[in-house]
This record gives C-alpha cells, structure tokens and sequence, in this order.
C-alpha cells in the first residue's frame, strides 16, 4: 500500500500526509512540482521528527511517476462514481489524492483505475486533503490487515 501527492500545494498538508505514512508504514510518493520548497517550514512542523521515518519517492512529474507505475491506482475524488467504503481494497494499492486547489487533470484522473468519493452531507464539497487520506488509508489497512503490529 502507497500514498501519492500529486503536486501538493500546501505543506502543512503534505507534512501530515508524511507523518501519517511514515506512522503506519505506508511508503508515500510525492509527485512534483510541489507548491513549497521542501525545507518549508509548514512542512517540518507538521511532519515533526516522523520525515526521517518516513518513505518517500520523489518523482520530477506524472509522466515519471506513471511511466514506472505497476498496481492499482485509486483517486481520492469529488468526481468520485464509488463510495470508498464499497472499494475493495488490495494491498498493492496506490491511493492518490490531488492538488489541494485544483484536484488533478483529467488524464491523470483517466489513468485511475477507481475513482472514490467521501459521502458527505449535501451542499458539503469535500474535506481536508490530509482528512481525506487518512480516513481512506484507515479503511484500505482495516480491510487488507495492513495495519502495523503493536508497539
């Protein structure tokens, strides 16, 4: 199981992405150009001493990060068609969510091979990218096992 940015925007944002990687084990890839400088500030802060834990894959691009790319890709999306709920998960998954202000492209969201949705209250949007995929990742460890053993 994987964790993907793509071109994250904030870094607050991307820090507790990382965090909650580098906690449960799950490797994250960050797909650039990233909104901040990497030494940001925001993103140490929020990453606090789990970055040096934490495996992450930079990739220049999509088009790098895609070339390579085995496994399933399932999108975090508003345009989702299936509740992540219904989704079953393998452990070979690659979760992807989007840019905070612009989601992802359309190509990219073509090359998914699902596309999930958090069912929300109506008149509601979406919730906090960093909610987004730690609610996801919950779901997909629960139903894969994958959750770390106790410490």
């Amino acid at each position: 199981m994987r964790l993907a940015l793509y071109e994250p925007d904030i870094p607050q944002n991307a820090g507790a992405m990382m965090r909650l990687g580098a906690a449960l084990g799950v490797g994250l890839d960050l797909i650039e150009p990233c909104g901040f400088a990497l030494s940001d500030r925001g993103l140490k802060r929020a990453g606090m001493d789990y970055l040096k834990s934490a495996d992450i894959r930079r990739h220049e691009s999509w088009t790098s990060f895609y070339d390579g790319f085995t496994g399933r890709l399932a999108l975090l999306t508003t345009r989702g068609d299936m509740a992540y709920t219904d989704f079953a998960f393998q452990p070979g998954d690659t979760l992807l969510v989007g840019r905070e202000s612009a989601g992802v492209p359309d190509a990219v969201h073509a090359a998914a091979q699902a596309r999930l949705v958090i069912p929300l209250r109506l008149g509601l949007r979406s919730l906090n990218v960093a909610q987004a995929a730690a609610m996801v990742l919950g779901e997909a460890l629960r139903q894969t096992s994958g959750f770390p053993g106790a410490a």
